[in-house]
């Protein structure tokens, strides 16, 4: 990796922290909402605003594209003024020529036909969040009254369509979803072209879901190979997520190669092929994808929003200095050094190295502690799709495209 790579990092700002207009229950960021007094105003200023937009196009390598990453809660209760801001203060210290770009991960249900125009007007990649049809959706994506939100979400969803806006699919896996993967997978094909899955695993002991907490957790604390029994009911087994992976690429190796793009899928075809993949989760090292809050906190990642990985702020330290610095260095080089002989040793390890540092809380066989607790669904992902993956990989090294597979006798 050349040295402009290296320097190269993304932020994920958190304009209006955990505020949201919804209730999901697995909701990892809601309990920031506990933390203050209900009067606390949760809303970015102006000033920090600006030094934000300033410092991160200032901050990335010339000749680099800039990403802004808009994230919640939910940002669109800012409102649309906030956001012309943004755009307004982008052009203004973007440099000549320069690439800024803007992705907005929102729950689509405020997302009205004045939204969809600025989006389409300015260029914005919007992430929907979405677990699948309504049965699915709606029993954990639920309002303050617990009723579901799907409904409301299919129409902001074609209010995007409408206005050609691009957009894709951010659907969790949890213990409902993972039962039934075909008809997530037939749903959310039929109305997104993209579609990334994010495995919703969460602790019951809601320290414990982030092992580099040292001094948070009890380092004699002895735990099980599955780890199970610890997680909340909602969280999906390490055995579902692997079935729910396998059977949905089943059905999309032999349908939609080139017509559906699954992040896992494509990300795991681009380490067969040893490119550079673009996912933290995926790669030997982590720390290029920090979160900043509304009062310009930095912390080192969206999973460790904990005081003890609050790196700064922007009104006091330079965001650069922040994100290069010698503790988020240190952070992302834990991912690989902390990685148990287990993985070290495993044959897939070059396409997973380990995954998440969030969910490394199980143990290998011989006791050695931060396995993956999702460990065994991603090798049985890896193994089940291997002789498909390297036969599109040799495809596409020889100059053939990769839908040629669907015809192929695997």
């Amino acid at each position: 990796m050349g040295k402009r790579e290296e320097n190269v990092f993304e932020v994920m700002a958190k304009p209006c922290g955990p505020l949201c207009n919804l209730d999901c229950v697995y909701c990892f960021y809601s309990y920031k909402k506990n933390r203050e007094d209900p009067s606390y105003n949760w809303t970015m200023d102006r000033e920090t605003l600006e030094i934000f937009v300033r410092d991160y196009i200032r901050s990335q390598p010339p000749g680099y594209p800039v990403q802004f990453v808009w994230q919640g809660g939910e940002p669109a209760l800012l409102g649309l003024n906030f956001f012309e801001e943004a755009v307004t203060l982008q052009r203004k210290y973007g440099a000549p020529g320069q690439r800024i770009t803007n992705a907005f991960q929102t729950n689509a249900t405020l997302i009205d036909e004045t939204w969809a125009s600025f989006f389409r007007e300015n260029k914005f990649l919007i992430g929907v969040s979405i677990d699948g049809p309504k049965e699915v959706h709606d029993h954990y994506r639920i309002d303050r009254q617990g009723k579901g939100s799907f409904d409301r979400v299919m129409k902001g969803v074609e209010h995007l369509r409408e206005y050609n806006v691009d957009y894709n699919a951010l659907a969790c896996i949890t213990d409902i979803s993972s039962k039934d993967p075909l008809s997530v997978y037939d749903f959310l094909r039929d109305h997104f072209e993209f579609i990334q899955f994010i495995p919703v695993v969460a602790k019951k002991d809601f320290m414990e879901r982030a092992p580099f907490l040292r001094d948070s957790i009890n380092p004699e604390a002895k735990h099980t190979a599955s780890h199970v029994d610890q997680t909340t009911d909602w969280s999906v087994t390490p055995q579902d997520f692997g079935t729910f992976l396998t059977t949905i690429f089943d059905k999309w190796v032999k349908h939609d190669v080139g017509k559906v793009f699954v992040q896992l899928f494509d990300y795991t075809l681009a380490h067969w092929l040893e490119y550079p993949v673009p996912l933290c989760v995926l790669n030997r090292t982590c720390g290029k994808a920090l979160v900043m809050e509304h009062t310009g906190d930095i912390f080192s990642c969206d999973h460790f929003v904990f005081p003890e990985f609050r790196l700064g702020n922007i009104r006091e330290t330079p965001l650069a200095d922040l994100a290069r610095g010698p503790v988020q260095t240190s952070f992302g080089r834990d991912k690989w050094e902390r990685l148990p002989g287990a993985c070290r040793n495993c044959e897939y390890l070059n396409l997973c190295f380990g995954g998440c540092p969030k969910n490394r809380f199980s143990s290998t066989a011989d006791g050695d502690g931060e396995l993956n607790y999702l460990c065994e669904g991603y090798r049985a992902f890896f193994k089940h799709t291997e002789k498909a993956m390297r036969f599109m990989a040799k495809e596409i090294t020889q100059g053939k495209p990769a839908t040629n597979v669907m015809n192929a006798p695997l």
